[in-house]
């Protein structure tokens, strides 16, 4: 046989809010193209895999969709910290490092350590930077995500922290805008909110703030009078009601805390936050990024996904394009890009490479 088929590829991003496929003309390399979009709700395995179904017909010999999966553990780990160049060769420097930082058993976590700006893998042995990533998750927990993406049919060719990726991406995107603005980026969770502040030159702050979804919650129910707290989940969660007025004070605790670091990084750093990225939400719950951001002050960023894509060799076919420029879907796109193959876009230090997130 002179010629094969070029194997097609498969992405998976999965979230507290819901899962994100696509199939594409092939794993990597110029000139990709996605075929096929999907998505399904969170939890429901049922539904997951009738999106599957949709994306690979014919599944391969195992059974399994041989997959690209980026993630959203609870208990993952991504911090920006300085570190002590001269005690990196010491064996116990990191390990002791993070259990008095961050305030985890170092010994079950499974952790990358990345230069903060273009994010490369961390050597101790040659490099005198300071300036530093930490990105991982428990041990146990990586166990556990493998085992339920096997369990949902889904097998995992490669498994990468998808707050590492899109971190990645927008940096890139940045660089091949030549924007200089500091960007805020926000992944709300549902009892924690992972917050960071990127630019073209790379990730400058990240921090956790342990306010999310849930904590909306008994907001609604108070101002709507509701009977428990359920119920107002469950109209939260819906697209029955705008809560666009309500916005404000949904993310009242959650904006001072916001305010605390956006202060702290303009003292330290003399710069401005001028814009605001709100990533993995759903479309339901699309209304929050411009309630953030007019409470901040500052412009929600619109991604030209379409203009993004092109510069990464990556096309959206005529089946997926009719919503494949939704922003939130960036997340999904950062899993594909390539930042070491030749592209239109301008040279820039980019927050991670794709081969090395964690």
């Amino acid at each position: 046989m002179l010629f094969s088929a070029k194997p097609k590829g498969f992405f998976v991003e999965l979230s507290d809010h819901g899962c994100l496929f696509a199939s594409t003309s092939s794993v990597s390399g110029g000139g990709l193209i996605i075929d096929a979009m999907e998505e399904s709700p969170a939890g429901d395995a049922d539904l997951l895999a009738q999106a599957l179904d949709k994306l690979q017909p014919k599944k391969a010999p195992s059974g399994y969709v041989h997959a690209v999966c980026g993630l959203y553990p609870a208990k993952r780990v991504l911090r920006r910290a300085t570190i002590d160049p001269k005690r990196t060769k010491e064996p116990t420097y990191f390990s002791e490092f993070m259990t008095q930082q961050f305030r985890i058993e170092a010994d079950k976590y499974t952790m990358a350590v990345l230069h903060s700006v273009d994010g490369g893998d961390f050597d101790a042995q040659q490099s005198a930077h300071k300036e530093v990533l930490f990105c991982g998750l428990p041990s146990d927990d990586l166990v556990a995500i493998q085992d339920g993406l096997l369990g949902n049919g889904i097998y995992p060719e490669r498994v990468e922290l998808a707050s590492v990726s899109v971190l990645g991406a927008l940096v890139d995107y940045l660089a091949f805008k030549k924007s200089k603005v500091p960007t805020l980026v926000l992944e709300i969770g549902n009892d924690i909110t992972h917050t960071f502040i990127v630019s073209a030159g790379g990730v400058e702050a990240a921090r956790p703030i342990p306010q999310g979804l849930d904590s909306m919650i008994p907001v609604v129910q108070k101002e709507l009078n509701l009977k428990d707290e359920e119920s107002a989940r469950k109209l939260f969660f819906s697209n029955t009601f705008d809560f666009t007025g309500m916005g404000p004070l949904l993310v009242k605790r959650l904006l001072k805390e916001l305010q605390s670091s956006i202060g702290f990084y303009e003292v330290q750093t003399g710069q401005s936050v001028g814009q605001l990225f709100c990533s993995m939400l759903p479309s339901k719950l699309g209304w929050l990024d411009g309630t953030i951001a007019n409470s901040l002050g500052v412009p929600a960023l619109t991604i030209d996904v379409a203009a993004w894509l092109q510069s990464r060799g990556i096309t959206l076919a005529p089946a997926a394009a009719a919503n494949g420029t939704n922003p939130r879907w960036f997340g999904l796109y950062s899993l594909m890009a390539n930042y070491r193959e030749e592209s239109s876009a301008p040279p820039a230090p980019n927050a991670v490479t794709p081969e090395k997130k964690g």
